[in-house]
């Protein structure tokens, strides 16, 4: 036995829904697509069953079978012909269970998936909505009974850190066995049994083998080592585990390694390599209109290429665990990523012990990964008061768990706007976070400077950033006088270049995320004339508009060229004369209107142009090779579409 084999389980599963009425179904699927984004708060939370009968899969003795669940929101029973298999409180992490001796040559496989309202399994409180279902791959994974193990929190059995000394690498690879005769042991560096050994390898990208060892354990140097240097240069070694008994293959396992180093100064921000990096980037929920949760890797390729677009070099993975495959892709493309638990809105003393379980399970699963530099620790926990003293008691104790689990990494935490900067629970994790909406749910952009100043004057030694800030924009709705609170495209556009201008003059912010690069469904909610949607996105919910907020970003952060002439959906307009925006990273910009050069203006990111309509308006602004164009008309009568429609507003706290 060499390779490790994977027999898909995605097909031919009957689903047995809320009402009791079964279907047949392919995964991965969710249960509320559809009611967990229509808005109402109502969206089905509770046990469905999924069933799938299934042939004894091939596998020879001395192998051991698997089954492998990437993801089952929130909580998983899983019964095999009638026995319980496992139960799995966490509902966007990798869980597994060995198998081998509960299998018979014909097998139902049930799993009872259960989203249902508790005080136990996180999350119960937040702004988006908790999809339930099997919504990631599900897999018989066959292995050698002597093999890496897969015991341990659903993760790897290989654990890798880098460091950097001068131009040298420094890469230290641990292994864990489980054995035949013997129990799993991670966290020891037992070697295994005499006759089995372990070799170690480390490619560069290319190939080539840069160093190579025997043992359960190893330090490689690598002299004049590529570091993975972000967005500039994401280079990616790869280590290779391979247990042999004599020359005989039983298990391999490989993993992507990046070589960096990272830290974070109050003053100047965050490093990457020993060089000044500030984090620009945004935040993302997994899911799609539509869908759900049950997305597909095109999918995640999507949003990636998407957010690579607008030049994000940093990525907040909100509210939870996402997908290996989307840290894979991080990790690709040099994305900074802040990883983190769904401990959200609320302590819930019943619950303490499910957000260590899943803080454990996220960091053993995701160490590997040289994209992490930062674990968060909450979100947003104190919209709650209950609880206080417990809420700060056990921040306290997931502080010193995270250290412990990864000392190499910082730990960090998401304020709620109403937290003010004394309270003491900004004081815990390594690093702290607000999340501001100052100029959306608050009138007065100008706050946000008042609030940075302040809080970087009253703690100059603490590493201060921005974890979430956004406003609503529908790209159905306009105005020539944006406001707050007005939901138009045109206003969310006005607060982000504010935003930009804000960040530019605070450099010691060491990250700053958008409040959302996509819409996404949140249940309770209802504002925008569209219920169940929170509206923040840079992009629609189904990925097909980019909004001209999406612009303002690429100008500051993409390089490259690119213009973009805003306010083409802003169609028939009322006022004589209108304001004409366009955004680029080009240092010029000439508006036509009607064939004729308006102005040329010379600056930087948004261009500002007020331009007397006619009736018709063949407008285009040019930037050297580079033009956009737009069609916008003079009208005496409002558009009534463009507004949103009076009526009940709700938020979802």
């Amino acid at each position: 036995m060499a390779e490790r084999k994977t027999i898909s389980l995605m097909e031919g599963w009957t689903f047995t829904g809320p009402e009791g009425t079964k279907q047949q179904v392919n995964l991965p699927h969710t249960w509320n697509a559809q009611d967990g984004q229509d808005g109402g708060d109502d969206y089905f939370r509770g046990t469905c069953v999924y069933e799938k009968e299934i042939p004894k899969p091939k596998f020879q003795d001395g192998e051991r079978v698997y089954l492998q669940f990437h993801g089952v929101n929130a909580s998983a029973h899983v019964l095999l012909n009638g026995k319980k298999v496992c139960s799995h409180h966490n509902g966007y992490s990798t869980f597994r269970a060995d198998v081998t001796k509960k299998l018979k040559e014909n097998n139902l496989l049930r799993v009872e998936v259960d989203n249902s309202k508790n005080e136990r399994v996180y999350p119960q409180v937040a702004d988006f909505t908790f999809y339930g279902g099997i919504y990631r791959e599900v897999e018989f994974l066959i292995v050698s009974e002597n093999h890496f193990d897969l015991d341990y929190f659903g993760g790897p059995g290989m654990k890798i850190s880098t460091d950097v000394k001068g131009t040298d690498g420094i890469v230290t690879v641990q292994t864990y066995l489980t054995c035949a005769a013997a129990k799993p042991s991670q966290g020891a560096d037992d070697e295994p049994e005499e006759s089995l050994t372990v070799e170690l390898s480390l490619k560069d990208a290319e190939g080539n083998t840069v160093a190579q060892s025997k043992g359960a354990k190893a330090v490689f140097k690598v002299e004049q080592a590529h570091l993975w240097n972000g967005v500039k240069d994401p280079y990616l070694y790869q280590v290779t585990a391979s247990l042999k008994r004599g020359e005989e293959l039983l298990d391999q396992i490989t993993s992507a390694c990046g070589i960096r180093t990272f830290s974070v100064d109050p003053d100047r921000g965050f490093f990457l390599n020993g060089i000044s990096y500030p984090l620009r980037g945004v935040s993302r929920h997994q899911d799609y209109k539509g869908i759900g949760n049950a997305i597909s890797r095109e999918q995640m390729e999507q949003d990636m290429e998407l957010i690579r677009e607008v030049g994000a070099n940093t990525i907040r993975l909100a509210h939870y665990q996402h997908s290996q495959y989307f840290y894979d892709l991080c990790d690709r493309y040099g994305m900074v990523v802040w990883a983190e638990i769904p401990y959200i809105s609320a302590h819930m003393p019943g619950g303490k012990k499910n957000t260590l379980f899943q803080m454990k399970e996220l960091i053993t699963q995701n160490y590997n990964h040289p994209c992490i530099v930062t674990w968060g620790l909450s979100n947003e926990i104190t919209i709650s008061g209950k609880h206080r003293k417990d809420m700060l008691d056990h921040h306290r104790k997931l502080q010193k768990y995270v250290k412990r689990l990864d000392p190499g990494r910082l730990t960090t935490l998401a304020c709620y706007a109403m937290c003010h900067p004394f309270h003491p629970v900004s004081k815990i994790s390594d690093l702290v976070a607000w999340n501001l909406y100052l100029g959306w749910y608050v009138p007065g952009l100008f706050l946000n400077d008042l609030f940075l100043k302040f809080y970087h004057w009253k703690y100059p030694k603490r590493c201060l950033g921005y974890s979430e800030y956004g406003a609503e924009g529908m790209p159905n709705l306009h105005s020539g006088k944006p406001r707050r609170g007005d939901q138009t495209e045109e206003y969310q556009a006005k607060y982000h270049e504010y935003m930009l201008e804000c960040f530019a003059r605070h450099p010691f912010l060491w990250s700053t995320y958008v409040w959302n690069m996509f819409d996404f469904a949140a249940d309770a909610r209802d504002q925008g004339g569209e219920p169940g949607m929170n509206h923040k996105g840079l992009v629609t919910f189904d990925r097909k508009i980019k909004k001209d907020s999406f612009y303002i970003y690429k100008a500051w952060w993409s390089e490259e060229p690119f213009i973009h002439l805003c306010g083409k959906r802003y169609e028939y307009r009322t006022e004589q004369i209108t304001d004409v925006t366009v955004y680029t990273n080009q240092q010029e910009v000439s508006l036509y209107q009607n064939g004729k050069k308006i102005e040329v203006k010379k600056g930087s990111h948004a261009f500002h142009f007020k331009v007397e309509l006619e009736q018709e308006n063949h407008l285009e602004v040019r930037s050297g090779e580079l033009k956009d164009e737009a069609v916008i008309y003079r009208t005496d009568t409002p558009r009534p579409e463009y507004k949103v429609k009076k009526g009940k507003s709700k938020n979802w706290v």
